[in-house]
């Protein structure tokens, strides 16, 4: 596509607080960032027609990306998206993603920008901005505005909502690479771990290549994240048992009763091992009590488990008193493993 900007031409428009001056052409800004966002409503308030050209697939920048910004650790999504929301709705902002600026003639005041758009997620010739999609997403990751469509990969889960819901069949896929599968073995135990790369947030997507290694003819254990997000469904989904770790504290307390919610949710079979059982107050055991639930193991708070770890060194191989306790707690997966098999025949 070819972009014009000339004096008198081209949706002109008289510079907001002139005297009636000469009426300027459009701006083309480059990057998508929220350093381009913002000089475009700045641009677009002043009288200008604004063309915001962005190579990725969508406009956000790395901020797009961040939690916290520094140094006063303000929340980065609650700066950004007023602004996308402003930028997007703004009649006089034309936002072209997967574009590149492949040519520039002329000078400042008259000049011809050639721009290649690449393919994008959705095809515009379908596309007939229905919303649908931007409603089931609950992510943020495609948003539809005035007669854009707009996706945020970074933020996709991966969950396909968009792709049942949109009726043109506007919506394209792509492979994208989050993280990496290892995978080893230490004597008889087969290791598989999930890395996720910087800046990706679809934890779900690669715990579920994980689990793919999973053996059902084997014990598996699934080291699952604290607390109730979507990595800790997504890891307890389909299992068989969880057991609960948590510690006698009131955050222990606070952290034990949404992971029971959750589980009964999913109605999956569980019970508490308590962590450092002799500190802190009687309260976990009170709740467990209180609310029947089985407290399978109970450890002791051990220096000489700190000073291990400390040393790089693996508890169960210098301490025998926690190798006894921990190869008790094996065998109680495998019967509880093997009971509720049998129940289910």
């Amino acid at each position: 596509m070819d972009l014009v900007s000339r004096r008198n031409r081209g949706g002109a428009a008289v510079p907001s607080g002139g005297n009636g001056g000469e009426a300027v052409g459009a701006v083309l800004v480059c990057g998508g960032g929220v350093a381009g966002i913002q000089a475009s409503i700045d641009l677009s308030a002043a009288g200008f027609r604004v063309y915001l050209i962005e190579q990725g697939p969508a406009v956000g920048g790395g901020m797009a990306r961040l939690d916290k910004t520094f140094p006063t650790g303000d929340c980065a999504t609650c700066i950004i998206s007023p602004k996308l929301v402003e930028c997007m709705r703004d009649h006089n902002i034309d936002t072209y993603t997967m574009a590149d600026v492949v040519k520039l003639e002329g000078e400042a005041g008259n000049f011809k920008a050639s721009v290649r758009q690449r393919p994008r997620y959705v095809d515009i010739d379908r596309c007939t901005a229905c919303g649908q999609c931007g409603q089931i997403c609950q992510y943020g990751a495609i948003i539809s505005i005035k007669e854009n469509v707009l996706t945020f990969e970074q933020l996709c889960h991966s969950c396909g909502g968009c792709f049942r819901v949109c009726p043109d069949d506007a919506l394209r896929q792509k492979s994208l690479e989050i993280g990496t599968i290892e995978s080893g073995k230490a004597g008889e135990i087969d290791f598989v771990s999930g890395r996720l790369n910087v800046g990706h947030v679809r934890t779900p997507t690669l715990i579920k290549e994980v689990k793919k290694h999973i053996r059902p003819e084997t014990l598996t254990i699934i080291d699952v994240p604290p607390g109730t997000s979507c990595p800790v469904v997504e890891a307890i989904k389909g299992t068989d048992f969880v057991l609960l770790v948590t510690e006698p504290t009131p955050f222990g307390l606070n952290d034990l009763k949404l992971a029971v919610e959750l589980v009964r949710e999913l109605n999956l079979p569980f019970a508490v091992v308590i962590n450092r059982d002799d500190i802190g107050d009687a309260q976990v055991e009170a709740y467990c009590l209180a609310q029947r639930i089985e407290i399978a193991f109970r450890l002791s708070d051990d220096r000489r488990v700190a000073v291990a770890y400390s040393s790089g060194q693996m508890v169960v191989n210098i301490l025998d008193d926690y190798k006894k306790q921990f190869h008790s707690v094996l065998c109680y997966l495998e019967r509880t493993k093997t009971e509720l098999r049998e129940t289910r025949r």
